[in-house]
């Protein structure tokens, strides 16, 4: 059981320069009996109440150096105040804020909301076991307009589907990779600096003048997560999904336009 959906803004304040992390976060724990199950006695249930202060008190006063380190914050709290917490799980994902520029000027205290994938992790422990860092980006929209087929696919008497060798390839994906047993990383700086985002962004695009064909969706996520791979050491396992957006080309003939591929 646990509580989830605790969401908030966290400011920090450096002089006029302001700083926003807004996450939304939801904790899972197991206890070491099921007799709040079984018999109805709670004697040991943590309130879900609780949970969501204990977070809210945790964000006051570590703040939140990264979304990683936060969620080792929330389960290491739970581990070493609640003895019988044998299980604990935390999952943070943070809402995609941006401080505006002008004429390439950052601002001192407004941010903008910029849909372009949404950060998140997980850390999960047993008690006397490791603990589990996990970490990823989703409901990133991606496209290409050509550099994309489907062909020598599986055919029988239900297929309609036509061949493809020069098609839109759309998809949102989802990308989780685990960092392993827990290390010392600086997690903000494997973020930005080894580029995680631009690491799939290039194995999806190919080179920025020519990009580079994909034969199925299969095939992209595959590149996907070896380019990843082969790029940030730290990663140990990855998956990657992406779910199909298909765009067909509208027949106009009887509007008397000849469309290629426009519409």
């Amino acid at each position: 059981y646990g509580k989830n959906t605790i969401k908030f803004l966290r400011l920090h304040r450096e002089g006029k320069k302001h700083f926003v992390k807004e996450v939304e976060v939801c904790t899972h724990l197991r206890l070491t009996s099921a007799q709040e199950y079984l018999e109805g006695n709670n004697s040991l249930v943590i309130p879900t109440d609780t949970i969501k202060n204990i977070v809210l008190v945790l964000a006051k006063k570590n703040g939140i150096p990264s979304l990683e380190q936060f969620a080792i914050d929330i389960c290491n709290h739970f581990m070493t105040t609640f003895c019988q917490v044998m299980y604990v799980k935390t999952y943070v994902q943070e809402v995609p804020w941006q401080r505006l520029h002008e004429n390439g000027v950052p601002h001192i205290h407004s941010f903008i909301c910029v849909p372009d994938g949404i950060r998140f992790c997980e850390a999960e422990q047993c008690r006397n076991g490791p603990l589990i860092v996990f970490a990823g980006i989703k409901d990133l929209k991606l496209m290409k307009t050509t550099q994309s087929g489907f062909e020598g696919f599986c055919k029988n008497e239900h297929t309609t589907l036509p061949e493809r060798h020069d098609r839109i390839l759309c998809g949102e994906l989802f990308c989780k990779w685990s960092y392993g047993e827990r290390k010392d990383f600086d997690f903000d700086c494997i973020w930005y600096m080894n580029k995680i985002r631009e690491c799939i962004l290039e194995a999806f695009a190919g080179p920025p003048d020519c990009g580079e064909y994909s034969p199925s969706y299969q095939k992209t996520v595959n590149c996907i997560q070896m380019h990843v791979l082969s790029k940030v050491s730290q990663v140990q396992v990855i998956e990657a999904v992406l779910n199909n957006t298909f765009y067909n080309v509208l027949d106009m003939k009887n509007l008397g336009l000849t469309n290629d591929k426009e519409v």
